[in-house]
């Protein structure tokens, strides 16, 4: 209030300056304009600024809520992102686990019908060697008594008569015995 008053006080000193009078206004004018001021920031100190106070206080406790709110939400983020990357990687090594038994599975799977088929396969030749064998047996007993029918015939054709059944086998033995030694 000193500051105006003093700038009164100076601008009635310096009437003689033509310039300064366009600019500052009256006494009177300057006086009054003070004192309806000061009544203004009165009321607006008593009454208005208490309102807007509040106001901006709450509109502060609003803001300050919404950024708690806003920081638990991202700690929530943060904990689901993690929750999330964790069954990820478990998900991976079950995945990996998966595959490596079913590789596992496979390669027993493999093996198990290679012996199986190797087996089969022993079961055939060994069916076969027999099969061979019995035919051969077969074969042989076949030829030994044919053989022996021929020599036979052959020998009672050379000697002119007929052989008895012991005479006969005897021969059929010894001529098969010597076949054998050959």
């Amino acid at each position: 209030m000193q500051f105006l008053t003093a700038m009164v006080l100076l601008a009635q000193e310096e009437e003689t300056s033509s310039n300064v009078d366009l600019v500052l206004p009256e006494p009177a004018e300057l006086i009054a304009g003070i004192i309806a001021f000061s009544i203004v920031f009165f009321f607006v100190w008593k009454w208005a600024w208490p309102t807007i106070n509040k106001t901006l206080e709450q509109r502060q406790a609003a803001m300050t809520g919404k950024m708690e709110q806003a920081e638990a939400a991202k700690v929530e983020a943060e904990s689901l992102l993690s929750d999330y990357k964790s069954q990820l990687a478990e998900a991976k090594t079950e995945g990996n686990r998966i595959i490596e038994d079913a590789r596992v599975t496979a390669e027993q799977m493999k093996t198990d019908m290679l012996s199986k088929a190797e087996s089969e396969a022993e079961n055939i030749r060994v069916k076969g060697r027999d099969d061979a064998t019995s035919e051969k047996s077969r074969a042989l007993a076949e030829a030994r008594s044919e053989v022996g029918d021929i020599s036979v015939d052959l020998a009672e054709k050379i000697v002119g008569e007929s052989l008895d059944a012991d005479a006969h086998q005897a021969l059929i033995d010894r001529y098969l015995a010597d076949l054998e030694r050959l």
